[in-house]
């Protein structure tokens, strides 16, 4: 039982913060820094960056720190609460982690 306490309290930030992410502005945020480079990679609308049978991101975890890293490579200049957003927006439309 202590075990699962521990785990929900840990989990409970990353829940939270996706919980109070501003989709739109995830959406608006991703549209304007991220897909241009993702059709130049994967074509169409570069949601296939998403979709592929071999993705790399299984979880909120990791999903935060790709955009996290995606932020940086690109110099997007987010804040952490926009890479939340996009994250959120990404997990939302994508992902759909259970």
């Amino acid at each position: 039982m202590r075990g699962l306490t521990i785990l929900a309290l840990l989990l409970t930030p990353i829940s939270g913060a996706l919980a109070a992410a501003d989709l739109e502005k995830g959406k608006r945020l991703h549209d304007k820094q991220c897909v241009s480079c993702h059709i130049e990679r994967y074509g169409g609308d570069g949601s296939q960056m998403y979709l592929r049978r071999d993705r790399i991101i299984h979880d909120r975890v990791a999903l935060g720190q790709r955009v996290a890293a995606c932020n940086a490579m690109t110099n997007a200049g987010w804040f952490p609460e926009d890479e939340e957003n996009v994250a959120a927006w990404l997990a939302q439309r994508y992902y759909k982690f259970k």
